[in-house]
């Protein structure tokens, strides 16, 4: 067996305050006991814990041309005014992510579409997306605000559902390669 785990506690600034008296244990002491004196054992455990707090002062700091240095010591100014600063000292690392730029969602992009070519070639049907289709897509699931969350609905708004519609219409059959292009600033499929 692999003792190893790893705890991921999503938007932990939304938490409940009995969450932190836990997780105070668990940093501590490295262990957790519950009421009946059993004991769960975190020694071999890696906690991360993600926030949204200051995601807007960062924002607004990068779209300024802010020194990262400079970002950092915001948000960890507001997670000390957010968080109980016994809490805080228990935390090993902090790290200040920044907001994606449209390279980085074009990046996520194409990873997407690899998911889609992989769910396409078990009909036997290949896809070839242009580097111009894959930037449109990008640019329309771009939110600086929201990451790579609108991406996952630009692709399937501009390529999956009406590539379904295709397939289902009887437009393409196994051993077909739909050609995905951009044009006019809209993603238009073609068949050889």
């Amino acid at each position: 067996r692999k003792p190893y785990s790893v705890i991921l506690l999503d938007e932990i600034e939304k938490a409940h305050p009995d969450v932190f008296n836990v997780l105070l244990q668990v940093l501590d002491d490295g262990r957790l006991t519950d009421g009946q004196g059993r004991t769960v054992d975190f020694k071999n455990t890696v906690i991360v814990m993600t926030s949204n707090l200051a995601s807007q002062r960062i924002q607004q700091m990068t779209d300024a041309g802010d020194d990262p240095a400079l970002i950092k010591m915001a948000v960890l100014a507001e997670v000390k005014t957010s968080f109980r600063p016994e809490f805080v000292n228990r935390i090993d690392e902090i790290v200040v992510f920044h907001p994606l730029d449209e390279m980085q969602i074009a990046n996520i992009a194409r990873i997407q579409l690899k998911a889609l070519e992989a769910r396409l070639a078990k009909m036997e049907i290949n896809l070839a997306v242009t580097d111009a289709a894959l930037k449109t897509v990008a640019q329309n699931g771009f939110d600086p605000v929201y990451g790579a969350r609108p991406l996952k609905r630009a692709i399937q708004q501009s390529i999956e559902n009406p590539l379904a519609r295709e397939i289902l219409a009887g437009n393409y059959a196994a051993g077909d390669t739909v050609h995905v292009r951009e044009k006019n600033g809209q993603v238009v499929f073609a068949k050889s």
